[in-house]
Order: C-alpha cells, then structure tokens, then sequence
C-alpha cells in the first residue's frame, strides 16, 4: 500500500536577517511520553495538488496561514500498520507566513511552537526533517541574494484524481470541547512572535 501526504516549513520573518527568523512546527506525544516535533503535514485529498495540501495541513495542525516558495524535497519510508506494509512519501516546501496564530487545535497535535531557525536542528526529531531544515537554509540564503526568481521552479504536482487508503483514521475535536485533553495543553493558542 501507498500513501502520499504533503507539508511545509513555514517561516516567519524571512524577509529579515536569519537570526530573526522562526519556524512553526508541531509537537506529538510519542508511546514512551516525550514530545516529538516535526514538520506539519498530513494526507493529499482528492483534487489537491501537494502545494494545496501543505497549505491546508499546515493551516490545520499549526493555525497559521503560509504562502509556498519552493520544493525542500521528499521523503520516503516504509512502516507497518494493521498488518499491512505501507510505503510513505511525503513532498516539503518551504512556505513564507501570512498571518493566522499558532494554535494546536488539531486532535492529532499536542504542542506547536515558533522555533527560531537556528535551533531546528537540535529540536526537531528525525533525521529527514533536519537535513529539509538544511536546504530551507540553502533556499533562504538564495532569496537574500536574488529575490524570488532566485529560487528553483516548482516540480508539476497533478491533483490527486483516487482517494488513498489512510493508515489511520483522523478524528477532529469537537468545536465545543473546552476542556483539554490528556497530555495537551490547556493555553495552546497564542499569537506568533
């Protein structure tokens, strides 16, 4: 089995010198209990292209609004789940912030946070993830020294056309739940840097 997800690195501040610039990522409680960030991301709908579903998933699972730049790249891997062996990519683009507030509305995260670029190395949790944080570096440093016609052209995405057969179902709070959950935080909204 196959799935295809699309996410994004959304960075606030990018028109600034790098040492004011900051990161939104997620945060996920793991089975033994420690907080795991990583990049937004989540599942290509139908009729979605992988730029469109970063946008959305990031929307959703951080609250903040971003704009896509560039491709940072895929990643590819394989797990099991159900009995069933389950090949994963998933598509990055380094995305510049709009607006919205950092909020962790979403049932499946349990913390969001603004990160400061320099720190994304040490905070984020896989491997993958950082080596992204690597060329969204890259990519940034190229928007400095040429403006946006300095940055590589986006790969073709086509819209999904068949819906995937997801690995896990996703639950969505209730709009009127007003209690936090276990291991969330109560005050996880809040405006951005």
């Amino acid at each position: 089995m196959h799935e295809t997800s699309a996410g994004g690195l959304v960075i606030d501040g990018l028109d600034g010198p790098k040492d004011g610039q900051v990161a939104a990522l997620i945060g996920r409680i793991d089975r033994r209990g420690r907080t795991l960030w990583s990049l937004p991301k989540g599942h290509i709908e139908i009729g979605e292209t992988a730029e469109q579903t970063a946008i959305r998933e990031v929307a959703e699972e951080t609250g903040v609004r971003g704009d896509v730049l560039a491709a940072l790249g895929s990643i590819d891997y394989w797990f099991v789940t159900e009995g069933r062996r389950v090949h994963k990519t998933v598509h990055h683009y380094l995305m510049r912030f709009l607006g919205g507030e950092l909020c962790d509305d979403d049932v499946e995260v349990s913390e969001v946070a603004w990160v400061p670029l320099a720190d994304l190395p040490s905070r984020l949790a896989y491997a993958d993830e950082r080596k992204l944080a690597e060329v969204a570096g890259e990519l940034i440093d190229k928007l400095h020294e040429g403006g946006p016609s300095a940055l590589p052209p986006l790969p073709h995405s086509s819209p999904r056309r068949r819906p995937q057969t997801h690995s896990h179902t996703r639950n969505r709070r209730p709009d009127d739940s007003t209690q936090p959950q276990p291991g969330r935080r109560a005050n996880g909204c809040g405006q951005g840097p």
